[in-house]
């Protein structure tokens, strides 16, 4: 029996027992509360279901699948049940831990190759690095594997004692390692790097309890007080701990400022505002989004711009301004339940409306704030739009890039080449830089693995080729966070947003020349 069915038949059998008792007494009877009424119309219908389908009733999963969440389903999509494995991920991931071996990999059918080993885990001890491919797990090959056994067995691999066949570069025997799975740090803060003298830059993959303190040690690392500038990008988190999210707006923000209001039907209101803090960064703040960030990174990202601290660049945020409370439950599994909306600092919500949902239409203000119709200020006058998400004060858009190229980086064409080139021609240096020789070998091995390109689309794209493939080299080389940084400082949206630094003065409407100076100790309150 699957570990969710096992959960869940406890919680049916004690639901029976205290339902039905009631009816057995008196079948006239009415019940005394709404919930009583709603469970026990569920009861009978189950009942006329297990005698009379045409085939026997799986208990578990009518309950589990379907009553359970289907209810939280027609709710709204952020509602969720948690059986005991989920449950125990979910907790995991709130104190930015994970249980396996801290490898990042890069998937393929039949091909499993380590990027990244993180410091203190069990492939790290056991000396696996960049480059290395794993050719077995326990015994079974890789190169048999279609992608979703591949990934199916690779997950089941990291609960448990593995044994991994491992190539190492430049080699073409295997090696056995023996690994026992571990508690591993995930840290957020997976990106971070100079990207020029004085200006520094951090890309955060969500908000976990470790999150201020990430970013905290990184800043200090690429300089501290001594830094002109910061750019923090937040593309692609969906966030995370709200509390995450208060603690890093602390280290922004004087201490005391209002960061933002939740109010639900069954919570009090309540307001939340920075902490003072040992340190504070005062360098110039940029601030990258898109579409994909959302939830406690939009709680950070609304703070920061109302108090007029960074200026906001990019694409318009995801739009979820809602509070899930996670409530434990029997047999260790767990409930996640939408109970209340958060409102920013001017008052706005940035929960966008769910068409078919509770949040069809949400509540766009709090009732102190002005009409929701009229205009939201910062706190220094700037207007800032309301209706669903964070629109930047910078618009810089993504980059499209055409079919052609978006298919290769599905299909993981240039790590493949990455790792054919590595293993023809050898170790290439910090310095190399893709050439036109080396796009001819790339345009030969298309056509090794019967790959058309399109004219209309190789001379565009040499640029982005050349960038991809001096990435995948570097990954596979000199580790994951060395071809970031490649893939980072090419990425066009990071340099408009670098170059948006001369210009915060005046797009903030900083009150004073002084404020713009990040060693400035005596700042306007934000």
């Amino acid at each position: 029996m699957p570990p969710q069915r096992a959960i869940v038949r406890p919680i049916l059998l004690a639901a029976s027992l205290l339902i039905f008792a009631p009816a057995l007494s008196s079948q006239n009877e009415v019940p005394s509360d709404d919930v009583t009424a709603e469970v026990l119309k569920f009861t009978r219908v189950y009942g006329v279901v297990a005698d009379n389908h045409m085939d026997p009733l799986d208990a578990d999963r009518a309950i589990f699948d379907g009553g359970i969440r289907g209810m939280l389903t027609a709710l709204d999509p952020f509602s969720a049940f948690f059986d005991a494995d989920q449950f125990e991920q979910l907790k995991q991931f709130t104190q930015g831990k994970v249980r396996g071996f801290g490898s990042v990999l890069y998937v393929q059918p039949g091909k499993a190759l380590i990027l990244q080993t993180g410091q203190g885990s069990p492939s790290w001890r056991a000396g696996l690095g960049p480059g290395d491919e794993v050719v077995s797990v326990n015994g079974t090959r890789i190169d048999r594997l279609d992608l979703q056994s591949l990934v199916e067995l690779l997950q089941k691999a990291r609960s448990q004692p593995v044994r991994l066949g491992v190539i190492r570069p430049g080699n073409v025997v295997a090696q056995d390692f023996e690994l026992n799975p571990a508690e591993v740090a995930t840290p957020t803060v997976d990106k971070a790097f100079l990207l020029k003298p004085g200006i520094a830059y951090l890309h955060l993959t969500g908000f976990d309890i470790k999150t201020p303190q990430e970013v905290t040690e990184n800043i200090q690392r690429l300089g501290g007080a001594n830094l002109k500038g910061l750019l923090l990008d937040l593309r692609d988190n969906r966030g995370g701990v709200v509390d995450a999210a208060i603690g890093l707006a602390s280290l922004f923000l004087k201490p005391d400022l209002l960061l933002l209001t939740q109010r639900g039907r069954s919570i009090p209101e309540k307001s939340f505002r920075t902490l003072a803090i040992p340190t504070r960064c005062d360098s110039l703040l940029v601030v990258l989004v898109n579409g994909a960030t959302a939830s406690a990174a939009e709680v950070l990202v609304a703070a920061l711009q109302e108090h007029d601290r960074a200026l906001i660049a990019g694409e318009p945020t995801y739009g979820k301004g809602v509070v899930e409370s996670v409530t434990p439950l029997s047999e260790n599994t767990g409930l996640a339940l939408t109970t209340a909306q958060y409102f920013t600092p001017s008052g706005r919500s940035i929960q966008r409306p769910l068409p078919g949902t509770a949040l069809e239409t949400p509540e766009r203000a709090l009732a102190s704030s002005p009409d929701p119709a009229s205009a939201f200020k910062t706190d220094n006058g700037r207007t800032v739009a309301a209706g669903g998400g964070i629109t930047p004060d910078i618009v810089i858009p993504a980059t499209a890039r055409d079919p052609w190229v978006t298919f290769l980086n599905q299909r993981g064409t240039f790590t493949s080449f990455a790792s054919e080139y590595l293993t023809v021609y050898g170790k290439v240096a910090r310095s190399f830089e893709p050439d036109a020789q080396v796009l001819a070998r790339f345009r030969d091995y298309l056509s090794r693995q019967s790959t058309r390109v399109p004219e209309e689309y190789w001379g565009p794209d040499q640029d982005y080729l050349k960038l991809r493939i001096k990435t995948e080299l570097f990954n596979l080389l000199f580790g994951l966070a060395v071809g970031d940084e490649v893939e980072t400082r090419g990425d066009p949206q990071v340099e408009q947003a670098a170059a948006l630094f001369s210009r915060i003065s005046g797009l903030l409407k900083l009150s004073s020349p002084k404020s713009t100076s990040p060693a400035a100790s005596k700042r306007p309150a934000r």
